[in-house]
């Protein structure tokens, strides 16, 4: 094992070399970088060291989602401690840099023996959180090393991955330097028996804790009032262009009195017009609403970001795109407000969108033909919306209560 962290040790610097040199050509690499030799100056600037610290740890925005009820839980039972926030992505910290739920956050630095030690001395946790799939093994032995306890929390794990593969020898040792697993499926719990793993706990997922508490807003859109009206809506959100696509042809073509918004994830001003001029109905932008007879229009395009939760309770029928190419978007947002969730054909991967296809909330189509089959079925039987819909609602209700059962062991 010490040769092949000797080999890791050299891939990961290797790859940090390499990422300086696509740095000078790729925008978002550049962030990775450039965020990294902030890491240390932030810190210290920001950390108190007379007082103690938790540290989380996440990849990206969708991971901060699920570590947040933790996150908040923490602040009220630790007070008088320091919450430090790392990100992997910089489409997660550049979106939550300036949270105001941790004291500090900054850039994951990339796990070489000297980063971590560096790290560790200056955060000095008292017991650090991974959360989901982050598994980095210098940091996991040298918590392991100076008895800092490491728990990973709505981790999902399947027979694809290294740790069940006969030669994943090194990344299952990183595993054996988590304190506890709290794990999402049953499924999970029996791959980590299988490999020796006894310390876990099926808690279920923590996001559902935090779209459950979305229900407790106020979510009140004057501008949805006015546009909605009486009649049926359907809120695509999220949408890439292939989603956009069929979106934009079934609205042309349809001849059902249904109101549409669209918010997309590019909301760039040549894709917000894109979109517009391929459109043949009345359409709006959300930017251009003041003054405007919002009931005249069919289309509003949501060209700001922040409002899509809010717009979500206004829906009868809701699109999540992401699910012809890049990647399933927030499943979970529009399931709590009860309704049918339409997606693309590319979910597995996605627990909750697995579950809720298999009981029926969620429809996955394949072309833009069953996505017009579907919409005339939905749109012509309002008692079948509500029944898709009460599917999606009960499933958050029923395995919602991660964040409590973790607090417990973290207490």
């Amino acid at each position: 094992m010490v040769r092949l962290r000797f080999l890791y040790n050299i891939l990961v610097n290797t790859v940090w070399l390499g990422l300086h040199l696509i740095a000078l050509f790729n925008t978002k690499i550049k962030l990775f970088v450039e965020g990294r030799k902030q890491t240390f100056s932030i810190l210290d600037k920001r950390l108190d060291p007379k007082k103690k610290s938790i540290w989380m740890h996440v990849a990206s925005l969708g991971e901060f989602e699920q570590g947040l009820p933790i996150l908040e839980k923490l602040r009220t039972k630790y007070p008088d401690h320091q919450l430090i926030l790392t990100f992997f992505s910089p489409s997660g910290y550049e979106i939550k840099k300036d949270t105001t739920v941790v004291d500090v956050v900054v850039y994951l630095p990339m796990d070489t023996a000297s980063n971590v030690e560096r790290f560790l001395n200056q955060v000095n946790p008292e017991f650090a959180i991974f959360v989901k799939y982050e598994v980095w093994p210098n940091y996991l032995h040298h918590l392991y090393k100076k008895n800092i306890p490491a728990y990973l929390i709505s981790a999902i794990f399947s027979k694809r991955q290294i740790y069940f593969r006969p030669y994943g020898g090194f990344m299952r040792k990183s595993l054996g330097k988590f304190e506890h697993f709290f794990v999402q499926d049953e499924i999970s719990k029996k791959l980590l028996n299988s490999i020796g793993f006894t310390n876990s706990t099926i808690s279920g997922d923590t996001r559902l804790d935090r779209v459950s508490e979305i229900l407790k807003r106020n979510n009140h859109l004057d501008f949805m009032e006015r546009f909605k009206g009486n009649l049926l809506c359907l809120v695509a959100g999220s949408t890439w262009p292939e989603d956009e696509e069929i979106l934009i042809e079934y609205i042309n073509d349809t001849q059902d009195q249904v109101k549409f918004v669209i918010a997309p994830h590019e909301i760039k001003k040549h894709h917000i017009d894109k979109i517009t001029s391929a459109l043949n109905k009345k359409a709006v932008l959300y930017s251009e609403l003041e003054n405007t007879n919002l009931e005249e229009f069919d289309v509003l395009i949501v060209d700001t970001i922040g409002l899509l939760t809010k717009i979500y309770s206004y829906a009868n029928i809701a699109y999540v795109g992401g699910g012809f190419a890049t990647g399933l978007h927030n499943t979970m947002e529009p399931a709590v407000f009860g309704v049918p969730i339409i997606i693309g054909p590319q979910f597995k991967g996605f627990k909750e969108a697995e579950d809720l296809v298999l009981e029926g909330g969620i429809i996955p189509i394949s072309d833009k033909n069953s996505f017009f089959n579907l919409m005339k079925d939905l749109v012509h039987n309002p008692s079948a919306i509500d029944t898709i819909g009460s599917i999606n609602s009960n499933y958050i209700n029923s395995n919602k209560g991660a964040t409590n059962l973790i607090m417990k062991h973290l207490a």
